[in-house]
């Protein structure tokens, strides 16, 4: 799952470096949430706290800024 979302936010970084084309940037913020999301959750079951706050920390930083630009 990480592997996938991860490739979707690149393509979706690329893409609008590219073209230019900015419109696009709140999915990529959305979907790089929920990769933030995923990592958390991953590294807290692994017993790496300090990684895991760090990413789930980022989460409402990330949907807060994919909400606003919509």
């Amino acid at each position: 799952m990480r592997v996938l979302l991860s490739v979707i936010v690149i393509m979706l970084g690329s893409y609008s470096l590219i073209t230019q084309n900015f419109e696009i940037m709140p999915y990529m913020f959305f979907v790089l949430g929920v990769l933030f999301l995923i990592t958390g959750s991953v590294e807290l079951k692994a017993k790496r706290k300090t990684s895991a706050i760090v990413s789930i920390l980022a989460v409402p930083f990330m949907f807060f800024v994919a909400i606003y630009t919509f």
